[in-house]
């Protein structure tokens, strides 16, 4: 994958994947915690690959000689650190944790982005909560996701795991074809997504948050790119075990 460094105003992944699972008022998140969390850490696995810092060699998630400026330094480190690799899901099941989703949170907070609000329960407890602050960065967000899943199927390819294909033939026969139809059957002019933008919907639909999003949107294309992607393979494999555990719990 083309190393791609994150504009000094763009969230980060796992940024950009809380503040939109996150209740813009009442700073709760929208999905269960364990889904939260688990896919925080596979958002910080899809940034750490966006920028070069790691990447899938056969089964296994390998740190590569490359050590671009991170934000999660830290855990760049452990993977590196390791004797050995292992999988994505691997990996997510190592990463998720409360203290990871909150450092994300307060880096948020300390942008003015998020707020942060904390309540005591039973004088004692003290539950914290992210209400938002500054709606710009979550407006934005929503745009180009929903410009994303308004485009052309071809316009939305896996990061990874798909080989690019030739763009510049594409949108030359699709144009051609739109000039010569009267119904033409998508935007001819629509600029393709950008990696970061696909990746955040692979994200949000592997934690079950893109259709509560975008309810009217076709959500066929991001149902293929989730499956395409290996980190939101590895947030869909892990919670899927979660949630066979819950079962199994439940049932004894």
């Amino acid at each position: 994958m083309d190393v791609e460094t994150p504009k000094a105003t763009e969230l980060n992944l796992p940024q950009a994947f809380l503040l939109l699972a996150t209740n813009d008022v009442n700073g709760k998140p929208e999905v269960p915690v364990f889904a939260l969390r688990t896919t925080v850490a596979g958002a910080i696995l899809a940034e750490l690959d966006l920028i070069g810092a790691i990447e899938l060699q056969g089964k296994r998630v390998r740190a590569t000689g490359e050590a671009p400026e991170t934000e999660f330094q830290r855990e760049l480190e452990v993977i590196r650190g390791k004797s050995r690799p292992y999988t994505p899901k691997g990996w997510v099941g190592m990463l998720e944790g409360r203290a990871v989703v909150q450092r994300v949170y307060e880096a948020m907070a300390s942008l003015g982005i998020v707020e942060h609000v904390g309540e005591k329960h039973l004088g004692r407890f003290r539950a914290v909560r992210y209400p938002e602050k500054d709606h710009a960065p979550e407006a934005a967000l929503l745009e180009k996701i929903q410009a994303a899943l308004s485009g052309a199927p071809s316009d939305l390819e896996a990061p990874e795991t798909t080989a690019p294909d030739s763009g510049t033939t594409d949108a030359g026969t699709a144009d051609a074809v739109a000039t010569d139809s009267p119904e033409p059957a998508a935007k001819p002019d629509s600029k393709a997504p950008e990696a970061r933008t696909i990746v955040l919907i692979a994200l949000l639909q592997a934690a079950g948050l893109l259709g509560k999003l975008f309810p009217a949107a076709d959500l066929t294309r991001a149902n293929e790119l989730s499956k395409d992607y290996w980190p939101s393979r590895a947030v869909e494999d892990e919670l899927r075990m979660i949630r066979l555990a819950e079962q199994e719990a439940a049932n004894l």
